[in-house]
């Protein structure tokens, strides 16, 4: 069936699963062929697996069926695998609208940035402007290159913004005319199986977030918290943000 509940017509509420649950609610809802449908915190109560499973079941169903689902959550990750559209709200009003991946890689100002996800931000002033990049005198990291950006001009302060992903962590230097490169100094790390988050200390005492991919078993973490490191990133994936 396409809430795949075959076979579970004769059972109790009590003698079934969290995920079944909902697929029961779904599907009294979609038995009225409704044009809309709003699917309020829809997996809050399921775990991480569940949840995960249950999201792309969603998908199928709604692409199925073609009718527009609103979906209300809190969390990230299951807007950015749901929608089609990202709605997000800033003191009741819309400050962006677009696709997951125009949200998430191209904030329209700061609160996107640091709402959206998890952001570095640096802010500092543009010095000077060429047909390649801008140089932004920043408060905490010094000068440093960031991409050409509509509407920021000389002397314009700004936010320069880089996602934790974006950072590349290493114990030598990366030198480029393109990339940024600072010294710093890990605090903490995390490790969480598929990727690793280390909280860097830069000089001027700013801490900054890297998140690093582990792709490979040989990429396990062979950091340790006070190693001296270099962080780097590349122009193109830093954001400038003027508000």
């Amino acid at each position: 069936s396409l809430v795949q509940l075959s076979g579970y017509e004769k059972r109790k509420p009590h003698q079934l699963s969290g995920g079944q649950l909902q697929r029961v609610a779904l599907a009294r809802a979609l038995v009225k062929k409704p044009k809309v449908l709003l699917l309020d915190e829809p997996l809050a109560a399921l775990d991480k697996k569940l949840r995960q499973r249950t999201q792309f079941e969603l998908m199928n169903i709604q692409h199925e069926l073609g009718i527009t689902f609103v979906v209300v959550t809190h969390d990230q990750e299951e807007a950015m695998n749901l929608a089609t559209r990202i709605a997000v709200m800033d003191e009741g009003k819309f400050v962006q609208m677009g696709t997951p991946t125009h949200v998430y890689e191209s904030p329209s100002n700061r609160f996107v940035a640091d709402f959206f996800g998890t952001m570095n931000m640096f802010e500092g002033n543009v010095t000077a402007i060429t047909n390649q990049y801008l140089l932004i005198d920043t408060v905490d990291i010094g000068v440093i290159k960031a991409p050409p950006t509509p509407g920021v001009h000389a002397g314009s302060k700004v936010w320069l913004a880089v996602r934790p992903e974006k950072i590349a962590i290493s114990k030598e230097p990366i030198s480029s005319e393109f990339t940024t490169s600072i010294k710093g100094v890990v605090t903490d790390l995390g490790y969480y199986g598929n990727r690793t988050i280390y909280r860097v200390a830069t000089n001027t005492s700013n801490v900054i977030e890297i998140s690093a991919q582990n792709q490979f078993r040989a990429s396990v973490p062979t950091l340790d918290s006070s190693d001296e490191v270099f962080i780097s990133w590349e122009l193109t994936n830093s954001i400038v943000l003027k508000e």
